[in-house]
């Protein structure tokens, strides 16, 4: 370690780290714009500079190393006039609608302005005119109120390994776009909505179904009922000010009947229904050699990025539709014949914590005889917009249960919310229907936690199964490059689109940091720790509804419900 002087006091920094890092660690607060932790630093905002004596101008802290007894001065008056003059250059080609900006009361330029006392407009002059871009069923790009800060480009292309968008233009007609500035419905964007949640302002958002979904409850004539993804309810309550990780479910499921859905399901049950269908394609697939590494179908996004990237991985892919579309699936069939409903008169939403979930569900294989599976996505965000909306306190609602016959869950489904719990999961079933008996140790430790990155040899019966565990496309990407290069150890892959799973996907509360995710990680584990059905192969529900409905798993009415095939995408590159 080594001792720097930061306005007056002795801190430690690490050789080479970067001054930035080092007064983070220190409980120092320096401005950020384009900053993006784990990434190599681009020095592009300059919102971030200090007053480095020995050094003629002012230094990005971001990009710039720590020295033995540099002496630094974070909020000196010359640090703080540049920033401030930064932001009033920002905003004065900046649109006036803060009133009407979803990102009101949670945006970095705005919080900037306030923190650096701007407060009156000292540059003028004719603002950039863009065309606001509503083409994807997912994202919306406002390019308006983009401050080029690059974070998006960076996420898109260094994470995901996407590319979808870029800088375009040059000096003054600087922009960022898609390839040949086309909307993004064209590109080759797989509507993670990982941009969003690194863009700063409001130029990234989601296309929101607030008011399609307020319509349907308007209806007396439409049966509206709602899912909510594994991952919602523990990632919900931030958005009300209660401590992450903190499981929101029975005041959620009370919320979504306050708001005046009819029914309210747990798309958990479904999760258990994937697990179903794809252990037992994973073990027919084993036992007939059938193609493997067989591949998850869960995620939207990585669905889409194999399409357009990795088509010869497509066969791969197992063909189980994702929990949403299973249950939407099942409540327009089973539900709707049991109920003596008209599936023309249901108006199915899923709560998510995913954007990609709003492409999906748009798909053309999504829909039976033209009626679509579910009809309308809300994020994780945009419910509780909802919930705001209709004047309601989650805090001070009394807990309540989901409707049967989809409300009854194992913990198994509830570990989807988190990189490797459909792995783990799968393995759980997966072991079971290739043995006859239950694994003896249900948590599988190998694919657990944040790594990005998980491999596993787990023993069923007298097979060894290879297992990864991928989230981020960018670790997707090198994975199959290497299965292309001729690597064979591998019998079934988990992809999950966002770095660390629905937990910290594209749909979920903005601003959260690693510990945040943890606290969503860690709910998930206490949940399947402290509840007694662990597996989803016991889900008394689920085996109901084979014997009523489906028959078993991998039959023919089950392919007709709950699978479907894909097929490589034309997209701009």
């Amino acid at each position: 370690m080594i001792k720097i002087e930061v306005n007056g006091k002795s801190i430690e920094a690490q050789p080479g780290e970067m001054l930035l890092s080092a007064l983070k660690r220190a409980g120092i607060k320096v401005p950020t714009l384009c900053y993006i932790e784990g990434l190599f630093p681009s020095g592009a905002c300059r919102m971030c500079v200090v007053e480095v004596e020995g050094q003629r101008n002012l230094v990005p802290s971001c990009a710039f190393p720590v020295a033995e007894g540099m002496k630094v001065k974070t909020h000196s008056a010359r640090a703080v006039r540049a920033r401030k003059t930064i932001v009033e250059l920002l905003l004065a080609d900046h649109p006036d609608d803060c009133l009407y900006c979803v990102r009101n009361g949670n945006c970095q330029l705005q919080e900037l302005a306030e923190e650096l006392g701007v407060r009156q407009r000292r540059y003028t002059g004719e603002k950039n005119v863009y065309k606001l871009d509503t083409s994807g069923l997912s994202i919306v790009r406002d390019p308006a109120k983009c401050i080029l800060c690059g974070k998006c480009v960076r996420v898109c292309e260094e994470i995901m390994g996407v590319a979808a968008i870029d800088f375009i233009g040059r000096g003054s007609e600087t922009r960022i776009g898609t390839a040949f500035d086309q909307g993004l419905n064209i590109s080759s964007c797989i509507n993670c909505g990982q941009c969003i949640m690194v863009c700063p302002t409001g130029a990234l958002r989601e296309q929101s179904y607030i008011k399609e979904v307020v319509n349907a409850l308007n209806d007396p004539e439409v049966t509206v009922v709602a899912q909510h993804a594994p991952s919602v309810s523990v990632t919900l309550g931030e958005e009300f000010g209660i401590a992450p990780g903190t499981d929101v479910d029975g005041v959620m499921t009370a919320a979504l009947r306050a708001l005046g859905f009819d029914r309210v399901f747990d798309t958990a049950f479904s999760a258990d229904l994937t697990i179903m269908e794809e252990a037992s394609e994973l073990a027919h697939r084993i036992n007939t050699g059938g193609t493997l590494p067989m591949m998850t179908s869960c995620s939207p996004g990585w669905i889409k990025f194999v399409e357009q990237f990795y088509p010869d991985f497509i066969g791969n892919i197992s063909s189980c539709r994702s929990p949403q579309q299973m249950m939407g699936a099942v409540i327009k069939s089973y539900y709707a014949e049991r109920e003596g409903l008209d599936p023309k008169k249901i108006f199915s939403v899923s709560i998510m914590p995913c954007t990609a979930k709003k492409f999906e569900a748009g798909r053309t294989e999504m829909s039976r005889d033209g009626i679509p599976d579910v009809d309308a996505v809300l994020t994780t965000r945009e419910l509780a917009r909802f919930i705001r909306m209709r004047g309601l306190d989650i805090r001070t609602l009394d807990p309540d249960t989901a409707d049967t016959p989809f409300g009854e869950r194992t913990t198994a489904g509830k570990l989807f919310g988190a990189t490797g719990g459909v792995m783990e999961a799968a393995i759980r079933t997966a072991h079971y229907l290739l043995t006859g008996k239950e694994l003896e140790h249900l948590e599988v430790e190998a694919v657990r936690g944040l790594k990005e990155v998980k491999e596993a040899r787990v023993k069923i019966g007298e097979l060894e199964v290879g297992v990864a565990a991928l989230s981020g496309l960018g670790n997707a990407r090198r994975l199959l490059d290497e299965i292309r290069a001729g690597r064979k150890d591998l019998h079934f892959i988990e992809v999950m689109t966002c770095p660390g799973g629905c937990i910290a996907g594209g749909g979920q509360p903005l601003g959260a940091d690693l510990s945040a995710v943890r606290a969503r990680m860690q709910a998930l584990y206490t949940i399947d720790h402290d509840e007694p059905v662990r597996a989803s192969h016991n889900n008394p529900s689920v085996q109901r509804l084979y014997k009523e409905f489906l028959g078993e798993p991998l039959s023919h009415k089950s392919h007709e419900l709950l699978h479907t095939n894909y097929a490589e995408r034309e997209v701009v590159r």
